[in-house]
This record gives C-alpha cells, sequence and structure tokens, in this order.
C-alpha cells in the first residue's frame, strides 16, 4: 500500500528540497588519517548487517499496542477525556502514539543518511569521509527498517513534525562543514538514542525491542564518530566561532524538546491544540521523559568543547544541566553489549529448536 494511504494527517508534498549551500572538498592525501577515526571505519566495514535477515519479521505485533504502551505515558491519561475512552479507543491512541513516534524515527533516519553523504561531500578530511561513507549506509538500513515496522505492523505514519524538519533545514542550509556532524550526530541523533533507549528498555515487545537494540549500535559509533571530529576541529576556533554553534546548540534544543509534545497525536482525537498542548505540559511523565532525552546531548555537547555560560543557562533553565556529567562511554558501551546479548539469546533458542528438531525425527525413525 503506497505510503500515503497511510498518513494519519495530510503530510503535504511528497517530496522536500532543502537547497544547498558549501563546496564539496576533496583530499589527495589517501595514506594519512587518525587512527582513532580509521579504528571506526573499520569497525564500521565489520558491523554492516542486513534488515531482512537479522531481524525477525514473523513476530507478531498488536498493532492497538505495538510497543507496549503503560496508560501513564500518555499525555490525555487522567484528564477528563481519558475516563470517556472505551478500550477499544484507548488501543487506537496507543496506536498513533507509537505510529507518532516510530514515524518521527524513521523521518529523522532519512535526515541522518541525507546528513552523512552531506559529509561524505563537505568534510575535508579522507578519514572522515571514509567513516560517513558507512554510515550513509546505516541510515539507509535504518530507514528501511523503521519504515517496514510502520507499513506492515503498526499500518500508520505520522508527518515529519514541524520542530524536527525546521533543525533538520537549518542543519541542512548552512554551509560550514562541521554543522551536519552538529546538528544531526550531536542533537538528533543523541535525542534519537536517548528515545530509543528508553522504549528498548521498557517494551516487552520483542519485535521493536530488536529494532531498536540493532538499530542503538550502529548509533553508537555514529556519536563516537561526531565526537572525535568535533571535538578535534572546536580546539582550532575562536571564541566568537565557538558561540555561533553554542547557540546553534541552545536554539536546536529547545526545538527537540517541544518536538517530544505529540500534540499533533491529540489533535486527531478531537482535542483543540492549546488543550493538548497544556496536558502535554502539566504530564509528569512527560516531564521525566523529556529530561531523560537529553541524557546523550548535554554530556556530548559539554565534552567536544562547547560549555560556555549562554548554554550552560539554557541547560539549567531546561532542566538538564547535571547530565552533563554523565558517563557517555559508558552508555555507548552498555547499547553494544544489550545487542550483542539479544543476538546471543535468539541464537541460542534457534540452536535449541534445531537440536529438538533432529531428536524428534530420529525418535520418529524408529
Amino acid at each position: 500500500m503506497p505510503t500515503f494511504d497511510l498518513y494519519a494527517t495530510d503530510p503535504g508534498d511528497s517530496h522536500w528540497q532543502v537547497p544547498a549551500n558549501g563546496a564539496a572538498r576533496f583530499s589527495w592525501e589517501y595514506d594519512d588519517g587518525r587512527d582513532r577515526l580509521l579504528a571506526l571505519y573499520q569497525k564500521g566495514k565489520d558491523k554492516q548487517w542486513d534488515g531482512q535477515k537479522r531481524i525477525d519479521w514473523d513476530l507478531e505485533v498488536d498493532p492497538c499496542d505495538p510497543l507496549g504502551t503503560p496508560d501513564e505515558s500518555m499525555s490525555l491519561y487522567g484528564t477528563k477525556h481519558w475516563a470517556k475512552l472505551t478500550e477499544r479507543d484507548k488501543g487506537e491512541l496507543r496506536k498513533h502514539y507509537a505510529s507518532w513516534q516510530f514515524s518521527q524515527f524513521l523521518h529523522g533516519e532519512q535526515g541522518a543518511m541525507v546528513c552523512a553523504a552531506r559529509i561524505v561531500e563537505s568534510v575535508p578530511d579522507l578519514d572522515a569521509k571514509f567513516y560517513s561513507a558507512t554510515q550513509t549506509m546505516d541510515e539507509a538500513r535504518h530507514a528501511e527498517i523503521y519504515g517496514r515496522f510502520l507499513h506492515e505492523k503498526v499500518g500508520m505514519l505520522y508527518p515529519i513534525n514541524d520542530n524536527l524538519q525546521s533543525l533538520l533545514g537549518d542543519t541542512l542550509r548552512d554551509s560550514r562543514w562541521d554543522m551536519p556532524y552538529l546538528g544531526m550526530q550531536v542533537l538528533i541523533e543523541g535525542l534519537a538514542l536517548a528515545a530509543f533507549g528508553m522504549i528498548r528498555d521498557t517494551t516487552d515487545k520483542p519485535l521493536p525491542k530488536q529494532i531498536l537494540a540493532y538499530v542503538m549500535q550502529d548509533e553508537a559509533r555514529h556519536v563516537a564518530f561526531g565526537r572525535m571530529a568535533l571535538r578535534d576541529y572546536y580546539k582550532q576556533l575562536s571564541d566568537a566561532e565557538l558561540r555561533e554553534r553554542e547557540e546553534f546548540v541552545i536554539e536546536g534544543c529547545y526545538l527537540m524538546r517541544d518536538r517530544l509534545r505529540g500534540v499533533e497525536v491529540l489533535e486527531n482525537f478531537g482535542i483543540p491544540k492549546s488543550e493538548a498542548e497544556e496536558y502535554s505540559e502539566q504530564s509528569e511523565f512527560l516531564a521525566l521523559f523529556r529530561k531523560l532525552l537529553f541524557s546523550r546531548i548535554v554530556p556530548c555537547v559539554k565534552d567536544i568543547g562547547l560549555w560556555g555560560k549562554r548554554l550552560q543557562e539554557a541547560y539549567v533553565d531546561m532542566g538538564v544541566f547535571d547530565l552533563g556529567d554523565s558517563n557517555l562511554d559508558l552508555l555507548m558501551a552498555q547499547d553494544e553489549e544489550i545487542a550483542e546479548q539479544l543476538d546471543a539469546e535468539r541464537f541460542a533458542v534457534e540452536e535449541q529448536e534445531r537440536v529438538t528438531e533432529v531428536t524428534d525425527a530420529i525418535e520418529a525413525g524408529r
């Protein structure tokens, strides 16, 4: 079924064109590079995988509860509208929330694919071009997987959120080669990683758990790549240049925080936008969710050398300043381990099933 037939609201034109700025840069030095980035490039090659084969697409998914979403996580919970909902209505609401959330993941992954390709084109160093080429393939795989999950298992999509689209546009229109790193690798992917992790660690549904764990294994490398490249480059910038990038981060973080309301979902259920925004702001669950979503961004921003007074004040205002001391390396290592453990568990089950099948065949032959 065509995607446009599955959108919950009209997405508008089927294409979004962002004018490209900046130069395509070539490097004629082919035998020099940073060991850390070249090692990451090797890892990127070694860790390529096929979303058609690694994920068990035969697993059933209930479209009315694709993620095992608890009632308390929906901003309508506890309001005057909640008591009026039937169980069927609540199932439909869960479907819309899951569709909205995974649709933003899908659109973000397409944005990441375009940004990675832009980095290949514009970054001056060949070692960074090499790694970005592997990341472009990773992001294509992620978009493929999220698209398949929404088409085949949920049966509904939502258009890209206005704030996510705005940040993507700002990132791609900027002519400076480091901005796709900063906008996508640090802000958009950092926030997406935290969202993926919270769902991965709380869902009791095996298919989305697989998808998120395997995607996060790739994303751990991507964030490491952005940190390495930007940390090296930002050491060379003037205070004025650093402040420009901090202003971009501040604006981007506010946009990303406001992206997380899911107001579009409640509007589809007949609730006025102003009322839907109020419910979102009053939800204790969503307030905690929004704070935890910055657990990957704040320490990364601090690590790459963007930690001026204005930026710190913005993080205090958002209530996320204390996240600057989070251990990002530990979080990334855990992402790798969880995916590998999930693989080991699946392979053990499959091996036992094969052993049982052979044993039963032998017994039948006797």
